[in-house]
């Protein structure tokens, strides 16, 4: 158990299997785009932990670069997302993978596959480390995924309560039972 600000959570997911699947991920990347120079971009804040560890596996020719999405305060979402671009986006017919560290609604990535549509990418595609299919309220393809999670909040690897806890290198689980 740990506590984050006011809340308790329990392991959920540790190191070990976090670093397998990110390996299996990233060999997947490898088959479909090692001779396409794909542009990842990472949906900041909670992607950089994955991201990191993803580009670390994949070898071929790449461009990263980075989007900033907000639209959690604290437990619960605002159903408003917005966007800040760190950088330009160089995506005009390219191929872009969407790396985020977390898809449960699928508000975000649905405003934000609007958002990149205005740049014209030759194809779009998403690779999350965490899916909540029970949440999940659009119809957009989720292509690269390294673990079906449960309906929960979840801490840790990049996700944060309140803007704590993104530095934990293992994913967490909100403990209800101490709600």
């Amino acid at each position: 158990m740990i506590e984050v600000k006011d809340k308790q959570f329990r392991s959920y997911l540790s190191r070990a299997e976090i670093s397998v699947q990110v390996d299996r991920v990233a060999k997947e990347l490898m088959e479909s785009y090692s001779d396409k120079k794909p542009f990842f971009l990472g949906v900041l804040n909670g992607s950089f932990m994955f991201m990191s560890d993803l580009m670390k596996e994949f070898s071929a020719s790449c461009e990263i670069g980075f989007v900033k999405a907000a639209s959690y305060e604290g437990m619960e979402t605002t159903g408003v997302v917005k966007f800040h671009e760190a950088g330009k986006l160089p995506i005009a017919g390219r191929d872009v993978i969407i790396v985020e560290d977390i898809i449960d609604t699928g508000n975000t990535l649905d405003a934000l596959t609007n958002f990149l549509n205005r740049y014209e990418p030759k194809s779009v595609s998403v690779c999350t480390l965490l899916f909540k299919k029970e949440a999940y309220l659009h119809s957009y393809p989720i292509d690269y995924v390294c673990f079906d999670v449960e309906n929960k909040f979840l801490l840790g690897y990049g996700l944060d309560y309140d803007g704590y806890g993104r530095n934990i290198p293992e994913v967490f689980i909100f403990n209800e039972s101490n709600d």
